[in-house]
């Protein structure tokens, strides 16, 4: 059986700090609670704007951190050599437009495809486990597959919004989705983790696709914080995820 992981984002903990322009709320402080409250990992999405995450954050949570690190970033080769000097445990590589509030979509695997292998091979060479952020289609699977990554970690955005506003029909169909392509991949040794959009009802929901083995959650995380304090939701997380 897959052991499952539950992966913090703490984007929106930088994004408060950023607001004020000083140090707190503590990026780093909040990583290590997420950790001692059941997170086994830490994510960080560094943008080419440093709208939040900043690349000092990166550099003091590797150092600091005693369980992994994994890095989102942009297709980029500026920040494929950030990512091989820090030396992250994961990177994840994700669609990235200046203007969107957030991620709108997977990777597109078939476009800049010279860039997209040689940046695999670069990161892999050094030691990193690479991830590609994608849309839960058999195609990206396959092309995933071909590219050699390590693992995929599927766009569970367009389930999450569907089941949010009740449109039982297509929040049904996109979960179908996301379970044919969690299937496919496991079947062929590619590790699967989900992410965007989560809270306790989608998390619990997409929890009975055994083959995915790790959710990444950020923004209902730091939200739902604000009532019940980070480590309460991280230990709920936790509990609906492993148990």
């Amino acid at each position: 059986m897959i052991k499952r992981k539950l992966g913090i984002n703490i984007d929106h903990v930088a994004t408060l700090r950023n607001i004020r322009g000083n140090n707190f709320p503590s990026v780093s402080k909040a990583a290590l609670v997420a950790l001692s409250s059941g997170a086994d990992s830490i994510t960080v999405h560094l943008r080419e704007d440093q709208r939040h995450i900043k690349p000092s954050d990166v550099l003091l949570l590797k150092k600091i951190l005693n369980k992994p690190l994994n890095l989102e970033m942009a297709l980029t080769k500026k920040m494929i050599s950030f990512a091989t000097k820090v030396k992250p445990e994961f990177v994840c590589l994700v669609p990235e437009k200046r203007k969107e509030l957030t991620t709108e979509g997977g990777l597109n695997l078939f476009y800049n495809l010279s860039l997209l292998k040689k940046s695999i091979l670069k990161l892999k060479s050094t030691n990193i486990a690479v991830s590609l952020f994608i849309d839960p289609e058999i195609r990206m699977v396959k092309q995933a597959i071909k590219l050699k990554a390590d693992n995929i970690e599927i766009h569970t955005g367009s389930y999450c919004n569907f089941l949010n506003n009740k449109n039982k029909i297509k929040s049904r169909l996109e979960f179908n989705k996301i379970k044919s392509a969690a299937k496919f991949a496991s079947k062929n040794n590619l590790g699967v983790h989900c992410g965007h959009g989560l809270d306790y009802i989608s998390t619990k929901n997409i929890r009975a696709i055994k083959e995915i083995s790790e959710y990444n959650i950020g923004h209902f995380v730091i939200s739902q914080s604000v009532f019940d304090g980070l480590s309460n939701v991280i230990k709920k997380l936790s509990k609906i995820i492993k148990n």
